[in-house]
């Protein structure tokens, strides 16, 4: 039985683009001798819908997608994730289905049984879960269909298991000669290989091959990889689709002697494949085409840049320089050669004649002090900030915020200063990352500036200033901030790293907790981690942490 995988990138709402987007690659699968074509998680509406799923209006274009493309389904079978309607007398209207199309009818429906609702999935809120598994016949073949979350459990998680129902296993008990799989899976930095080490063992201890279709593209903060795949019966990966990018491909998964797939990118260039992604169709999904950035010099700054035109072409990215009193000469030069290096279009304002006229203006409201403290040193930030947001709304250009993680995670930024932006590019990417991003990008020729790697970090918003006069060195404090929000690590079970002891922890994570009101004003962050800032990690700004306390 041969079977098409089609990988699409589809736009949450668009229900005539995401159609299209199907409909070429049936016809596509239909020239390539395909008997089944199967598609990603909610492939007509896109994924993840919110709260669009409680509008009637939604549901019924839905609908109408729907009934334009059971015809295509004349002579060959389409597999896809719908939305359909739950049985009478359920708590939910609605299942998260996939739906098997064949010769212009409904012939099967699945609905999921496992509705993730942690981290940033919500499922339960909308969905009715499946009250059965069962199998569907088809060309002399019993096919189980399972949904994303489904293939998440099984005896791969061991006494971690995280559900007690096993759709997999129960499809395998009850004779399927395969599993087709549905996905919306959102990339994080560990996805791709746990996804496959878990359905080569599921495939293994059932002796069945799995065929995994995964979405691609950016919608909001989440980034879809793709990387659809297909396990034998032994546990083999025989086939691999792109990663990022929309991808076709076909096979019979009961074929043996197939060459395993070509192996894996290394790590860090899938981490700046997935920011590029993730930017790209956040811009162009909104019909944006240009961005700003401010220039400092910085390593931050300038990574972000490199993402902007690799993901948007130098053409349509703007760099600003906004050097102010405290802004060294090399950091000017470190800005003006990355733009060279990129191809953009670099524009230069110095702040000092604005900082000043704010300065003098503030002597009858705190009096003439002289002293460069905390609001001296936002203010320059600030100025910063407007400049950009004036320039955004000039030219229609998105300002696209230059912080990251670990920044963010002890709010070692300005409110309405380097905080401005619509899309924070970086903002899941820890600081070790971001260096490894930056010589990344200088893998084939020089792009980041060596001297902007090799100096020490500084805001440059008073004399002499260096993040470390602020903060644990970013090797100590990332690896605090790693165990804390990725691992979830409670404070007594928080490994100090060295040079680092326990007072370092409580600060970091007192900071991490103090400094929540500032993360809700934050840019919308690109989710690549296991537990990013936003709809995935929700804490209240006001509460009491008994680690917190004096004394503790």
């Amino acid at each position: 039985m041969r079977v098409a995988l089609g990988q699409i990138n589809t736009v949450v709402g668009n229900f005539a683009a995401n159609l299209a987007k199907v409909r070429d690659v049936v016809a596509r699968a239909r020239g390539a001798g395909a008997e089944v074509v199967v598609f990603p998680e909610l492939a007509l509406s896109g994924y993840p819908p919110m709260d669009l799923l409680e509008r009637a209006s939604f549901l019924r274009d839905q609908r109408e997608a729907l009934d334009a493309l059971i015809p295509e389904s004349r002579d060959l079978a389409i597999v896809a994730g719908l939305i359909m309607p739950a049985s009478k007398g359920q708590a939910k209207s609605i299942v998260n289905a996939a739906v098997a199309l064949v010769d212009g009818q409904i012939a099967h429906v699945q609905a999921k049984s496992l509705l993730p609702t942690y981290d940033v999935f919500d499922e339960w809120r909308y969905f009715q879960p499946a009250e059965s598994r069962q199998l569907w016949s088809y060309r002399g073949r019993r096919i189980g269909l399972a949904i994303c979350e489904d293939v998440w459990s099984g005896a791969f998680w061991g006494p971690e298991r995280p559900y007690a129902l096993d759709p997999v296993g129960e499809h395998a008990q009850a004779g399927a000669d395969v599993i087709l799989t549905v996905s919306a899976s959102p990339w994080d930095q560990r996805k791709i290989p746990l996804r496959e080490a878990m359905l080569q063992d599921a495939a293994r201890r059932h002796g069945i091959p799995i065929v995994f279709v995964n979405l691609v593209g950016g919608n909001d903060g989440l980034i879809f990889d793709g990387a659809s795949f297909v396990v034998d019966s032994a546990g083999r990966v025989v086939q691999r689709l792109a990663r990022f990018a929309e991808d076709f491909g076909t096979l019979d998964p009961f074929e043996h002697g197939r060459a395993e797939a070509e192996p894996l990118e290394e790590d860090i260039e899938l981490l700046e494949r997935a920011l590029v992604l993730g930017l790209r169709d956040y811009l162009h999904k909104l019909d944006l085409s240009t961005a700003v950035v401010a220039l400092s010099g910085g390593l931050d700054s300038s990574v972000t840049a490199h993402l902007a035109e690799r993901a948007l072409g130098g053409e349509n990215v703007l760099g600003i320089l906004m050097p102010g009193p405290f802004s060294s000469e090399h950091s000017i030069s470190d800005a003006e050669a990355l733009g060279r290096n990129l191809g953009i279009e670099t524009r230069s304002i110095r702040i000092d004649s604005i900082y000043k006229a704010f300065h003098e203006q503030f002597a009858g409201l705190f009096g003439a002090a002289e002293s460069y403290g905390l609001t001296q040193e936002n203010l320059q930030a600030r100025v910063r900030g407007t400049l950009l947001m004036a320039v955004s709304n000039y030219e229609g250009r998105i300002v696209l915020g230059t912080g990251n993680k670990s920044e963010l995670s002890v709010g070692y930024t300005t409110l309405y200063g380097d905080l401005v932006g619509g899309l924070a590019v970086i903002g899941d990417v820890l600081k070790r990352d971001v260096y490894r991003l930056a010589r990344h990008a200088n893998r084939d020729a020089e792009r980041v500036p060596l001297h902007t790697i090799k100096k020490p970090p500084s805001a440059e918003l008073a004399p002499g200033q260096l993040d470390s006069d602020s903060l644990p060195p970013y090797p100590v404090l990332d690896e605090i901030l790693e165990q804390a929000i990725e691992q979830g690590r409670p404070i007594d079970e928080i490994q100090p790293p060295p040079g680092a002891d326990a007072g370092t922890v409580r600060w970091v994570l007192r900071q991490l907790d103090l400094n929540e009101y500032k993360r809700r004003q934050a840019p919308l962050v690109l989710r690549v981690s296991a537990k990013a800032f936003g709809s995935g990690r929700r804490l209240p700004i006001v509460h009491r942490s008994g680690w917190g306390r004096q004394g503790s």
